[in-house]
């Protein structure tokens, strides 16, 4: 039934969840998982805390050289979140790949399922607030409307 399993991985306690479910799966369907992290390097912009009846300041125009540090290190943090994970998949012996990308998660995590065909997403549940979830949505909540596939969230 599931022979190609999606997993997205942020290091949180909820991802480690989705993944033992996964690992389950993958034994039981003899089928192959690709893990995924999506990351970002967007520098956060802070209204000003001095006046709030003024509009936001934004912060002096971050160099080129201090961006791409943050890019780096936001990009090297995903590998060790995958590295980690993928040994988790390697102690079960079931074949694993590792996808990085940089981007809004709901997107990129749809457009490597939609390129890969898989047979079933399996995520982590966030537990953000209702007023977020109002106003945010969440990954979980973006990618089960609009995934080719089965979604499984784990909380």
């Amino acid at each position: 039934m599931f022979k190609n399993i999606l997993v997205a991985v942020d290091g949180s306690e909820h991802s480690e969840k989705a993944l033992n479910y996964a690992l389950e799966l993958a034994e039981k369907f003899d089928a192959k998982i690709t893990l995924i992290h999506v990351y970002s390097s967007v520098v956060p912009l802070y209204p000003s805390v001095v006046d709030t009846l003024s509009p936001p300041t934004l912060p002096p125009i971050t160099s080129a050289t201090v961006a791409a540090k943050i890019a780096e290190e936001a990009r090297q943090m995903g590998n060790q979140i995958l590295d980690k994970a993928e040994r988790v998949v390697k102690e079960r012996k079931i074949p694993v790949e590792k996808v990085l990308r940089e981007g809004d998660p709901v997107r990129e995590i749809l457009a490597v399922s939609h390129e890969r065909k898989f047979d079933l997403i399996v995520m982590g549940h966030r537990g953000l607030s209702k007023l977020k979830e109002l106003l945010l949505g969440t990954v979980s909540e973006g990618v089960s409307h609009k995934a080719p596939c089965p979604v499984m969230i784990v909380k």
